[in-house]
């Protein structure tokens, strides 16, 4: 048995600074320590990340029944001469792809207990694969499950949770419904208790301004929030709402709350990059295993100049560690044997 949980690490796009995000998060000492890793990518780009953060940080490949604490999944599939620093592009988008499907693969044949990755670019996810529309389903696809997976956006002051994610704006109110907010309620008090926050204070955004103002700004608050928040209420959820979405941050960071459910993307995302953009987290739960990222994207505006700021990167390893262990209180099987028994997902590129 081992004490600390095996957490695999996808490279994410590689014309931004998650390879240099990687390096520089695994070179922290505290984060290193706080799990075995494996890293999934292609050595190439490993190395370039290096070069960029001006660390070493020498993982052996990895190799069956041969595990000590940290080794890198060598895919070599990238196409080097096709990715451009800086610009979103198909051959980065198929790395990033690969490394992301690898990782999930692997997490769901028992060889990781969770999955992270440094950002990826969604233009270049989607000119790889047409059909990835956000992670949660890419997930539900790569490991063939329905299960109902929700993005969190995670702080130490507060959590962030949303009913619906990657749609436009236009099609927003008409998915707000009684039973997506029952969903999205369940799912974060749930998600929140299996991190260890008990009985977790949820407050619930309105939809429109001034919570619609009596109607006058729309319906949708009182017609259809209002009552899911009763209905949740009657069911023992500590929960609230709906609140304007210009206090509810307010008093969430005041105490009042330990969550907020928000409408929509925008809704919560641009608060939470306000009160800690190089600390965010996103997390994914719902699914058998923890998935955790930074929340920033991939600053192709700073990508090659060794200027990327760690601290998101390794909030979520740290993150990802600390939700395993709540996750497996007795202790994890031997990494070795783990890996060995799943490595039939972890062939290289033909």
């Amino acid at each position: 048995m081992s004490d600390r949980p095996l957490i695999a690490l996808a490279l994410g796009d590689p014309a931004g600074i998650g390879n240099e995000l990687a390096v520089k998060a695994l070179s922290d000492a505290e984060t290193f320590d706080a799990a075995d890793w494996i890293v999934i990518g292609d050595r190439r780009l490993w190395a370039r990340g290096e070069e960029q953060s001006g660390l070493t940080l020498d993982l052996p490949d990895f190799a069956p029944g041969r595990f000590d604490h940290a080794a890198f999944i060598d895919l070599g599939h990238a196409d080097m001469d096709a990715i451009t620093t800086g610009s979103s592009t198909e051959a980065g988008g198929r790395v990033a792809v690969r490394n992301f499907a690898t990782a999930l693969k692997l997490a769901a044949a028992g060889g990781a207990d969770a999955v992270t990755f440094t950002p990826f670019n969604k233009h270049a996810m989607r000119l790889a694969d047409p059909s990835y529309v956000d992670e949660i389903g890419f997930v539900q696809r790569e490991i063939e499950t329905d299960a109902p997976g929700s993005e969190f956006n995670v702080l130490d002051e507060v959590w962030n949770a949303r009913v619906t994610s990657h749609v436009p704006l236009s099609k927003v109110a008409e998915l707000i419904t009684p039973e997506r907010l029952a969903r999205a309620i369940r799912l974060t008090h749930d998600t929140m208790e299996g991190a260890g926050i008990r009985a977790p204070r949820i407050g619930v955004a309105a939809l429109n301004p001034h919570a619609g103002d009596g109607g006058n700004f729309g319906t949708e608050d009182d017609a259809i929030i209002a009552p899911a928040v009763e209905a949740a209420r009657l069911k023992q959820y500590r929960v609230a709402g709906p609140i304007p979405s210009d206090t509810v941050y307010v008093r969430a960071l005041k105490g009042e709350f330990d969550a907020v459910l928000t409408m929509y993307h925008d809704q919560g995302q641009i608060a939470m990059k306000l009160i800690g953009f190089d600390r965010g987290v996103t997390l994914i739960g719902g699914f058998p295993f923890w998935i955790a990222t930074p929340a920033h994207g991939t600053a192709y505006d700073i990508a090659g100049k060794g200027e990327a700021n760690p601290g998101a990167a390794i909030q979520a390893l740290k993150l990802a560690a600390r939700l395993s262990r709540r996750s497996n209180p007795d202790g994890f099987a031997d990494p070795a044997a783990r890996l060995e028994a799943a490595h039939g997902v972890l062939a290289p590129a033909e």
